[in-house]
């Protein structure tokens, strides 16, 4: 148990810092992108109608993404990976660690559904559109589930005290998959770039939340403490 001096300030944990910083942008993003800033407008139209000239013209590259956006990185399939993770957890007896990232995952596609239904932004539209996309477009939900699933498979990994090369090796294919599934969405015509940043920020800011909201309440959630 760490004390203190009456009278001084302890420093905020890392992942709230973080989680702070993340919402922050995220805010800023979402009012820019309701206010319909004209630069974040023009660099959303210009980067999507870019790559949706690609995609017409290169059918074998369209299908590789509607692949990976489908099958591989699917917000479905990150919720089996959540699933396969909750599972061990509850079978290693740590039913509490279970609960919290079940929960984490809910909480994210709580505010995904919930921003697109009060933004109620339009996604892109083409006369010759290679894919199709339900709900309103801000923001994604492919890139939020992607950065929550391995924001929160990382954070067990150090939670539970796994060896660096494992914490990295699965860092790495998060951070792959994030920007991944962010080029697919955009690539395939169905998502706005701003869609995919603010899906990204939310999707951290949800998981660092909830590590800090875990190391403050929760039975050994200091266990982190000794590696920010």
């Amino acid at each position: 148990m760490l004390l203190t001096a009456p009278g001084t300030r302890t420093r905020p944990s890392l992942p709230l810092r973080a989680g702070v910083v993340c919402a922050l942008f995220a805010g800023a993003l979402l009012a820019l992108v309701v206010a319909r800033w004209g630069p974040l407008m023009s660099l959303d139209r210009s980067i999507a109608e870019g790559l949706h000239r690609r995609a017409v013209a290169d059918a074998g590259l369209t299908h590789a993404n509607r692949i990976l956006t489908d099958w591989v990185w699917d917000p479905w399939a990150m919720r089996a990976l959540l699933a396969v993770v909750v599972g061990v957890l509850l079978w290693r007896g740590e039913r509490l660690l279970a609960l919290w990232v079940a929960a984490t995952s809910g909480l994210g596609t709580a505010v995904q559904q919930g921003l697109k239904a009060a933004v109620g932004r339009d996604r892109p539209q083409w006369p010759d559109p290679v894919d199709s996309a339900g709900f309103a477009a801000f923001p994604s939900g492919h890139a939020i589930g992607v950065t929550v699933a391995f924001g929160l498979l990382v954070w067990v990994l150090a939670l539970r005290g796994a060896g660096r090369g494992p914490r990295t090796a699965v860092l790495v294919v998060g951070v792959v998959s994030a920007l991944g599934v962010g080029f697919t969405r955009l690539f395939l015509g169905v998502h706005w770039f701003s869609d995919v940043v603010g899906g990204w920020l939310i999707g951290l800011a949800v998981v660092t939340l909830s590590a800090a909201a875990h190391r403050r309440w929760a039975p050994n959630g200091r266990a982190l403490d000794r590696r920010a």
